[in-house]
């Protein structure tokens, strides 16, 4: 399998974590959807990271769907099997997932929309949006922390931790971080385990530990 996008978009490096920890190989290739823009669209015409392309050739995207034909393939899951611990699962996910999309809308309009036509009422939604998603997680992980990340990892955990580095290195000067100990304690932890450090963030390719 070739995972195909760059470590810098948190759905990518959370494909490529989850992969090492669903036991599947894969190649990844670091390939812009701006600067490789014509490279990434001879793999995929959609130009969408993540992109996976399947032994058999078959090209999946969207990082759900990619996670969810990996778990398959890996005859694993990442995901409880008990419905109360999967629905809290789930509700960390989304929160995760929300807080990656609004912070990467936030990030986008100021790095790549020129400041004259840039929509504040917009920015500043987008910004609540965010804030949003981090107090819930905070919140979450307050009221029942999730288990130490080198003792046991899930989806969610994964999910948590990228989406939050994410944040930390992208838009710090908005998102007031240092409010939220209990996202920054888990997401350092994590950050430790050697799935992660295979697939750090940026414009590196992975490397199989």
């Amino acid at each position: 399998m070739q995972l195909i996008g760059m470590l810098d978009s948190p759905y990518v490096r959370r494909v490529a974590v989850s992969l090492q920890f669903l036991g599947l190989p894969f190649e990844h290739r670091s390939v812009s959807v701006f600067r490789g823009f014509d490279e990434f669209r001879g793999i995929n015409p959609v130009v969408k990271a993540p992109t996976l392309v399947c032994d058999d050739g078959t090209v999946l995207m969207d990082s759900t769907l990619i996670l969810d034909y990996a778990q398959s393939l890996a005859s694993r899951s990442l995901m409880p099997a008990q419905i109360p611990a999967r629905l809290r699962a789930l509700r960390l996910i989304g929160l995760a997932l929300a807080l990656c999309e609004k912070a990467i809308q936030f990030y986008y309009e100021h790095q790549l929309r020129p400041p004259q036509r840039r929509h504040a009422p917009w920015v500043d939604r987008v910004a609540a949006q965010a804030h949003a998603a981090m107090q819930d997680l905070e919140e979450e992980l307050r009221r029942q922390a999730l288990p130490p990340p080198q003792s046991a990892i899930g989806q969610d955990g994964i999910s948590v931790a990228v989406a939050w580095d994410f944040v930390t290195r992208t838009v710090p000067e908005v998102m007031p971080v240092g409010e939220f100990a209990y996202l920054s304690g888990y997401t350092a932890a994590a950050e430790r385990l050697p799935q992660f450090r295979a697939a750090p963030w940026g414009e590196g390719t992975y490397r199989p530990r």
